[in-house]
């Protein structure tokens, strides 16, 4: 019996990127599970919406989620609800903000490297330059 581990790695992979042993462990799994064979497709199903930006078609996945109780998927689903205007947009739209983000993540490094060493002068300094 696979490890909590190995099944989630599995599960969380694309089924072309696994080998030959794993998908055979993966369709043991599935097989003798019939609640982690659900959860496997609703996975599947989110992945396809994720990479293809199907936007459009999160409401019926959550839909479904919710119908089929998957339990395990319930918090994922509180926190897809919470920022769902936010969630659509990000499944839908081209624009993407990781330039920003890449720039706050460098900025921040730069300030934990500088943290007690310096005044804020040259913190300033230390980014502009950078």
């Amino acid at each position: 019996m696979p490890k909590v581990r190995r099944i989630t790695a599995w599960l969380l992979r694309h089924p072309d990127a696994l080998h030959h042993h794993d998908r055979v462990g993966l369709a043991e799994i599935r097989a003798a599970c019939p609640h982690l064979n659900a959860l496997a497709d609703h996975v599947k199903a989110f992945a396809e919406i994720l990479t293809n930006r199907h936007g459009h078609r999160l409401n019926a996945w959550i839909t479904a989620v919710t119908a089929d109780d998957q339990p395990d998927l319930h918090s994922f689903i509180a926190g897809l609800r919470r920022d769902h205007d936010a969630v659509i947009n990000g499944l839908t739209l081209p624009h993407s903000s990781g330039v920003v983000e890449g720039h706050v993540n460098r900025i921040k490094m730069i300030k934990r490297q500088m943290y007690g060493r310096a005044n804020l002068d040259l913190l300033r300094k230390r980014i502009l330059l950078a």
